[in-house]
């Protein structure tokens, strides 16, 4: 209720005009029962002639349609308020005030700030205050942020010191959303969450219980921006069901949650929320958000390989933008347009062109210097592919440029700037800070090479690889970690072809284990020294698979030679992989299972075998190599093999393993458990408690196998696994009381030394850049684990038993794990598992 309003009361007002008030104030915690209540107070205040009541009522039907989600009603109802004859001017301006977001929301933020305009001059000063709160939504909708924060700062302060009647307390609450919102945009997550938090309490104390879920909906957002992708997606949970029954409601804070997850590279989660919201903005018709949500689906598209896909839906979402007059947001739409036709070729000298323009146009606006940025980089690589070094070297320059201020800003007034021809924006130096430091060191690197200088090279990819770790030491979720340093995978590769290209496998080993490290800084240590490698070794030998522009490599490592080799073509190779894989599902197809194995070894091992002798082996993986059983491979079928996730993390396995060995006592205490519905798994787990002294079971239950993690030294778990391509944290093994996945390792205090993980899939991971194969193996190696035992692939349960049984035996003999798996699988012909970590220290 606005202050013009109480004093009416005091004087005494027509009792419509007081019913309808309490309506509106209902509206905001029963809409349903608000719409009606208000429906019958209008036609009541129609019979009487009381204009005033029937301003009031078509307000309070229009928000209750609005909370409802029904946009089109809530405008609806609004603009026939305004249209009323004889209704008083402050009533007026009151529905002009409500229909600047709604006007907002449907797609004309333009027009909506226009609306203000004409509520300005009959509102009292508080109404003004709320005013301002409405104005910083269609502020922010342009891209006019800092304005908006300026809007939303002069009305908290107005509200902070207003009577406190429920409406001043939800416009304060609302106006303390909005600026969150719009710190969250730009990049300030600090001052977002303190504005969201005390949008929380207010919303709370004044039992607004929808303000309290807009806020709540906000956290998976503000979640996944500050790193912690567990609480995020726990927080969505929590508001999805908050926001059950408004749907548009719910719609908005999904496309909010895909654009979080696109900022850390999560395209395949991104496009789960876009998928939900998208359908629900369309009903809806909230357009404003709708045309944010189908430029995000276009950016989706584009990063998870359909090019074709993202050009149509980013050119759907720059005609909605321009119909809503959104000038500053059409360049984005643009760039995604431009990188479709990139991708879909051919690339042309016009391409080049409108790429370099459409960097210029981004940096128009702060808040897209960064894309602009990567746009130019693009352009930069465009002009070398067409031999144009001189544009190549004028783009990065423009990036390289070192300014303290640019020499123009945005103009902050709403509505379209002149736009400046492309050559006087190349000319204007772009703020330094504003520019990702993985796209200025890639600049710059690219640079140093055109310039014949790779000291200066492999310098400016040194210290942007450093900046991108330091920037993701401090996330704790590990699967978030590895998605976030995929924002320095394009530097990292380009600092792997400079080494490939000097040729020597100390600079390519180098290079291959800098970049692993950037995601493992949990596991992995300071860069191996091939020397340090070595003697490790001992009579073994390290293969680590490089990756170079489709082609795949190894250096390899023994006592005598440290070798660099191109293996093969990592397409041939990775459905080689595939169809091994499928071969191996089909255990009666025996000789299609040895020919697809022989016929992966050409190819990925064929040019090592000289050199590898029969020694033991340790393998770091790279791209599909993560899904092989190199178990099945005819060389390697009775060699112990150890799988690691990177040189330095394989050191760090050793180094927990040998800890493990010199500690003085009692034999490892050995726990095992089963799973349900495995008919030979009971006896499985017997078999294994009976090979080790003290050996002993527990329930097959997520509470004891979680002690038994924590507390043993071995623990051996016969049971079902899941495998889950999108989510690997997800995946997990299948007990009596649900599953125990890899998101519940982390807050496990310790793992034990060799955990063994007799379940079909247990060993798949998926890696989003190298270093960082999440799954169950990889999440129990960075907890402090040396050594995992895993199945590739599906397994039958009579055959798991008889190689786990035999595995068993030879460890609790004094064997090593890698070589008691390595003989288990010759003497029972079971291939399908694999051992991961540092599997050459005995137990015993």
């Amino acid at each position: 209720m606005s202050a013009a309003t109480d004093q009416q009361v005091t004087r005494g007002v027509h009792p419509l005009v007081q019913a309808a008030e309490s309506a509106l104030m209902r509206s905001l915690v029963e809409p349903d029962r608000a719409l009606r209540v208000a429906g019958a107070i209008r036609e009541a205040a129609r019979r009487d002639g009381c204009p005033e009541a029937e301003t009031v009522a078509l307000r309070s039907m229009a928000l209750a349609a609005r909370e409802l989600g029904d946009l089109e009603s809530a405008e609806h109802h609004l603009l026939e308020a305004i249209a009323l004859p004889d209704a008083p001017p402050g009533r007026v301006a009151q529905a002009r005030l409500s229909l600047v977001t709604v006007r907002t929301e449907r797609g004309h933020p333009l027009q909506a700030l226009r609306v203000a305009a004409l509520a300005w001059a009959h509102l009292s000063p508080i109404d003004r205050a709320k005013l301002d709160t409405q104005r910083a939504v269609a502020l922010a909708r342009l891209g006019h942020h800092q304005e908006a924060i300026s809007s939303c700062d002069r009305a908290i302060r107005a509200l902070a010191e207003a009577p406190g009647t429920m409406d001043d307390r939800r416009f304060l609450a609302g106006g303390l959303l909005n600026r969150g919102l719009i710190h969250s945009y730009r990049g300030d997550w600090d001052a977002a969450l303190r504005d969201l938090t005390d949008c929380l309490r207010i919303a709370k104390e004044a039992g607004l219980r929808h303000l309290a879920r807009l806020s709540a909906a906000n956290l998976p957002f503000l979640s996944v921006r500050r790193g912690d992708l567990a609480a995020a997606f726990k927080h969505y949970h929590e508001a999805e069901d908050a926001l059950f029954g408004f749907p548009e409601r719910l719609a908005t804070m999904r496309a909010d949650f895909a654009d979080a997850l696109l900022a850390v590279n999560q395209p395949g989660e991104a496009r789960a929320m876009l998928d939900l919201a998208v359908p629900d903005l369309e009903a809806s018709g909230a357009l404003v958000a709708l045309a944010e949500a189908r430029l995000k689906l276009a950016q989706v598209e584009l990063l998870t390989g359909d090019p074709h896909r993202a050009l149509q839906v980013a050119e759907q979402a720059a005609a909605e933008l321009a119909a809503q007059q959104r000038t500053t947001w059409l360049p984005l739409a643009r760039e995604v347009v431009l990188r479709s036709r990139l991708a879909l070729g051919p690339v042309t000298r016009e391409l080049l062109t409108e790429l370099a323009e459409c960097a210029g146009e981004l940096e128009e606006c702060d808040a897209h210097v960064a894309v602009a940025a990567a746009l130019r980089l693009v352009a930069a690589e465009t002009a070398l592919s067409l031999d144009d070094r001189r544009t190549a070297l004028d783009q990065l320059t423009h990036l390289t440029r070192a300014a303290e201020q640019p020499a123009g800003r945005p103009d902050e007034r709403v509505g379209e700037r002149a736009p400046d021809s492309e050559a006087a924006r190349a000319g204007r130096p772009v703020r330094a800070a504003l520019i990702p430091g993985t796209v200025r060191q890639h600049a710059l690197a690219l640079k140093s090479a055109l310039l014949d200088d790779p000291a200066g090279a492999f310098t400016a990819v040194r210290d942007g690889l450093a900046e991108v770790s330091g920037r993701v030491e401090g996330f704790d979720d590990p699967s978030l970690r590895a998605h976030a340093a995929r924002s320095g995978e394009r530097l990292a590769a380009f600092g792997l072809e400079l080494a490939v290209r000097e040729g020597s496998a100390s600079t390519v080993f180098e290079w291959a284990e800098r970049w692993r490290a950037v995601a493992s800084p949990a596991h992995a240590s300071a860069l191996p020294d091939p020397e340090r490698v070595r003697a490790e070794l001992g009579g073994s030998a390290l293969v680590e698979y490089v990756a170079d522009r489709g082609a795949l490599l190894a250096v390899m490592i023994t006592e005598r030679h440290l070798l660099l080799r191109r293996v093969g073509d990592l397409q041939e190779i990775s459905e080689a992989i595939l169809r091994l894989r499928y071969a191996l599902r089909r255990p009666t197809q025996r000789h299609d299972t040895d020919a697809a194995a022989v016929a992966l070894e050409e190819l990925v091992l064929r040019p090592l075998l000289a050199d590898l002798d029969d020694r033991p082996l340790v393998i770091v993986p790279v791209a599909g190599l993560h899904k092989l059983p190199w178990g099945a491979l005819p060389a390697l079928r009775e060699r112990p093999v150890s799988v690691a996730a990177g040189t330095a993390a394989w050191l760090r396995a050793r180094a927990n393993a040998d800890a493990a060995a010199r500690r003085p006592g009692s034999p490892p205490v050995v726990v095992a458990a089963a799973g349900p519905e495995l008919e030979h798994a009971r006896t499985e787990v017997a078999h294994v408690v009976r090979c080790h002294p003290g050996g002993r079971l527990t329930e097959g239950r997520v509470g004891p196998v979680r002690e038994a993690l924590s507390t043993a030294d071995v623990v051996h778990l016969a049971a079902h696994g899941t495998f889950h391509a999108r989510t690997p944290l997800g995946s997990g093994i299948t007990l009596e009381d649900g599953a125990l996945m890899a998101y519940d390792l982390l807050e496990l205090p310790r793992t034990p030394g060799l955990v063994v993980l007799s379940a079909c899939n247990s060993g798949m991971s998926r890696t989003p850049m190298e270093g960082a194969p999440l799954g169950l193996p990889g999440t129990f190696l960075a907890k402090g684990s040396s050594c995992v035992i895993a199945g590739m692939v599906p397994i039958g349960d009579e055959e798991a038993r008889a190689v786990m049984s035999t595995f068993h035996e030879l460890v609790a003999a004094g064997q090593a794990p890698d070589a008691a798996l390595a003989c288990a699988a010759a003497k029972t012909g079971e291939v399908g598992f694999t051992c991961f970590g540092a599997g050459d220290f005995p137990l015993y």
